[in-house]
């Protein structure tokens, strides 16, 4: 989309996605680095040491909210539905068990107690501040005004929200909509301290990320997610497969699934390099066109439409601060700069990222804002 004066600038949800992808990163760069913890891709890959490494969506959408003493399942079902429960107890975070004080021969599975284990225990200690430790970072490295005016203007925009909105993006099925009905109930138990607007800046950007992906996904057939990350890029010509992940900034199995999904809709085209070199190219059909055409419209009606709802002055303020923080489009993103990975981090191992998804894919592998 542009500007007034017809520069080039990223549309709203993309600023919000990529704040929120790099916040991400930066939190789960630091907690890697403090936790034991097993992975399959690093110094780490053969370890059988602690639990299995997961990111921020983890904590900020269930972990956060299980105390030592457990917590009934019935009290946290909404924050199971859009985390991945079965991938906690599976990763050494959490069991799910009858509750040894009742006496009942056979409980209802709802009555059963969410614990945390020794390693989910010591995993809690350690994200439980990393959110403000990374905020910290931000107002040193952008400026404590434009990260003090980003955070008031996103409590501002979360505070209007109609619906309960959860503390990070939920884990997305195979179509990766936001789904709404996942939605209702899933925020934090009472008492948890949590305030409902969220309690650190990248609750914020998801949750105001999350209102402008509801109302888009009203009106599109596709999600959010794969409009934005693999149907922006692709054209009739083709495109290699294996340049996608370069292009969008997301993993090559979060493309697989986006690519999937819009071949099976006739969307796109898998074809043999037509180049003959090894590997394949996807390329748009009539009907992927109208789909990228129709993304653009909707996602620039989503947007007018909050600035008529919103005005001009608030859109404006939350854009503002998002915009230095992101950067030219044309451009890399300063937003870079504090992904630098730890030496025996995981992502030390693989290609450094050169562009920042235009969406968060929060894939149930692990939560990882870019597919991983």
């Amino acid at each position: 989309m542009t500007g007034p004066s017809g520069a080039t600038r990223f549309p709203l949800p993309t600023l919000l996605s990529q704040a929120l992808v790099a916040f991400t990163i930066e939190f789960d760069n630091e907690s890697e680095h403090q936790m034991v913890h097993r992975t399959t891709t690093g110094p780490v890959s053969d370890s059988r040491r602690g639990p299995w490494l997961t990111s921020q969506a983890m904590w900020a959408n269930f972990m956060q909210f299980v105390p030592e003493q457990g917590v009934p399942l019935r009290d946290v079902e909404g924050l199971a539905r859009i985390t991945n429960l079965a991938g906690l107890q599976r990763w050494r975070y959490v069991d799910l068990a009858p509750d040894p004080a009742d006496e009942r021969a056979e409980p209802p599975r709802s009555d059963w107690l969410v614990r945390p284990t020794r390693a989910g225990r010591r995993a809690q200690a350690i994200w439980r501040p990393l959110a403000s430790v990374i905020e910290e970072r931000w107002r040193a490295r952008f400026g404590e005004d434009v990260v003090g005016r980003l955070r008031e203007s996103l409590q501002m925009f979360a505070g209007r929200s109609e619906l309960e909105l959860p503390q990070y993006l939920p884990v997305v099925a195979y179509a990766m909509f936001a789904d709404i009905e996942k939605l209702k109930g899933a925020v934090a138990p009472a008492g948890s301290g949590v305030p409902a607007t969220g309690a650190d800046l990248s609750a914020l950007l998801s949750q105001v990320l999350l209102m402008f992906t509801v109302e888009f996904e009203r009106e599109s057939k596709l999600s959010l997610p794969i409009s934005a990350n693999a149907l922006r890029v692709l054209d009739g010509t083709g495109t290699r497969v294996r340049d996608l992940p370069r292009l969008t900034g997301v993993s090559k199995e979060a493309i697989a699934m986006s690519v999937g999904f819009l071949e099976r809709l006739g969307c796109v085209l898998v074809e043999p390099d037509p180049a003959g070199a090894r590997g394949k190219v996807v390329r748009l059909t009539p009907k992927g066109h109208k789909a990228q055409e129709k993304y653009r419209r909707i996602l620039g009606d989503t947007e007018d439409q909050w600035q008529a709802r919103f005005g001009d002055d608030d859109l404006a303020s939350l854009r503002a601060p998002l915009e230095q923080l992101v950067g030219d489009p044309a451009q890399p993103s300063p937003l870079l700069q504090g992904l630098q990975p730890y030496p025996e981090g995981w992502r030390a191992s693989v290609r450094r990222p050169e562009t920042l998804p235009h969406y968060p894919m929060v894939l149930h592998r692990g939560g990882y804002p870019d597919g991983s």
